[in-house]
């Protein structure tokens, strides 16, 4: 059968690399794809972004099924499109992905249902959200309503900080972030302290299936410092989601999302991220949704599915998520992200690469930024690269990813040397 995977990332390389593996699936192809989709024999790069073109692209090969990796396919209607051409799709409708499109939309449906969630209030007027950040103090969070490619959000330590982000986002839309309607909005919400993790699910419309727990690393530099990046590595699993939070996740967070969902005439289809924030007495509040997989936990969550994930999609677009039980391996995965110089803000380009290891049972390397031109590899973006690795422990995933890391090379590489340091101490 023909699988087509939409998106050019690393998220869209660990899934069409892991759906290849199946032998239900006669050919995979990524569109557009990255310069390691277009080096891996099994896959096939399509270089369309068009949804009128793709969708007709899916009708004339006969394509089996549809998977769509990032936001803003999602949040334009793909699979609304899809599905009206009878063909395939898993993901979330136009409708649903506005858990992740709009924050507004999202803080306001958690309110409606009781989810545990960060005190907040939504502006689009300057002075009243300049005025709100005076009368609450710092730290405090703020965030861009629309997508924003996992940039939109300031953790203001200062209300100065704070200020300059409002002005950032209501004034400048510097962001290039895609508002709704009404026009430019912020919300502005509280500080949550404790420890952050990726808790993410397949969801049929009604059924429920959780994928292994993962940890993502947000900020630039070691030690979480430095600006807010989508991501400078993750690890799964995450010893922060022990059974208890998992059980209090699936039921203060997930189930009764899917049920309000519904409940709301708006059922949710496709991977569901919750970010969630752990405090230390197992108590989980969700910072924010996604409407995808996260990228670069996918990258190590997929290294250790066991599973068939074409059998599994293809259970989740047949409403038969219920009749599923996944297959992880015990080992854990851990991918380091080597970004181009200037990243998060002024990334540089067409940078060789070098020295990439092979494919081997506990490596991969899944791209991201990159692109093959004139027979050489080249960076094409922020995030390049995320080498990721299996291993019995975290501290020997992490020695054999740095160890790989360590070998390839591009000018100005960046990575953080501490990816796994919490589940390491634990």
């Amino acid at each position: 059968m023909k699988v087509l995977v939409v998106g050019g990332g690393g998220r869209e390389h660990a899934i069409a690399w892991k759906l290849a593996q199946s032998a239900r699936v006669s050919s995979v192809h990524v569109a557009p794809g990255n310069g390691g989709t277009e080096l891996d024999p099994r896959l096939e790069n399509l270089p369309i972004t068009d949804i009128g073109w793709l969708r007709q692209w899916a009708l004339e090969q006969k394509v089996a099924l549809t998977v769509v990796g990032p936001e803003a396919p999602l949040a334009a209607g793909i699979v609304d499109e899809f599905r009206a051409a009878g063909l395939r799709v898993f993901g979330p409708t136009k409708a649903a992905a506005q858990l992740e499109s709009s924050k507004a939309f999202s803080k306001d449906f958690m309110k409606r249902h009781g989810i545990p969630t960060a005190a907040y209030e939504t502006f689009s007027d300057p002075a009243a959200a300049h005025a709100y950040v005076d009368r609450q103090g710092a730290p405090i969070v703020v965030k861009a309503d629309g997508l924003a490619a996992g940039k939109g959000v300031v953790v203001a330590m200062s209300t100065q900080e704070a200020h300059e982000a409002i002005d950032f986002m209501l004034l400048d839309n510097s962001l290039g972030v895609a508002h709704n309607e009404g026009g430019a909005r912020v919300v502005i919400e509280e500080f949550l302290t404790g420890e952050e993790a990726s808790f993410i699910v397949l969801c049929d419309g009604r059924n429920v299936a959780a994928l292994a727990t993962s940890q993502d690393h947000k900020r630039l530099l070691d030690g979480d410092l430095g600006p807010n990046t989508g991501g400078m590595g993750a690890y799964s699993p995450a010893p922060v989601v022990t059974p208890a939070v998992h059980a209090r996740a699936m039921r203060e967070v997930i189930l009764p999302t899917i049920r309000g969902m519904e409940k709301d005439g708006i059922p949710y289809t496709g991977f569901l991220y919750a970010g969630l924030m752990i405090d230390p007495h197992g108590q989980v509040k969700t910072l924010e949704f996604n409407c995808r997989m996260g990228d670069p936990e996918t990258q190590p969550i997929m290294m250790r599915l066991k599973s068939d994930l074409f059998e599994l999609l293809m259970a989740a677009t047949s409403g038969t998520l219920d009749q599923v039980e996944l297959q992880w391996d015990r080992r854990t995965a851990l991918g380091v992200v080597m970004a181009a110089a200037g990243y998060p803000l002024n990334p540089r380009k067409n940078d060789v690469i070098s020295g990439l290891p092979p494919e081997a049972p506990d490596a991969m390397v899944f791209h991201a930024g990159t692109v093959r031109q004139d027979g050489q590899l080249l960076s094409s973006g922020g995030r390049v690269l995320c080498v990721t690795t299996l291993a019995d422990n975290v501290r020997m995933a992490q020695q054999r990813a740095y160890e790989l890391v360590h070998g390839i090379s591009f000018a100005g590489a960046q990575w953080r040397r501490d990816i796994g340091h919490r589940a390491a101490r634990s």
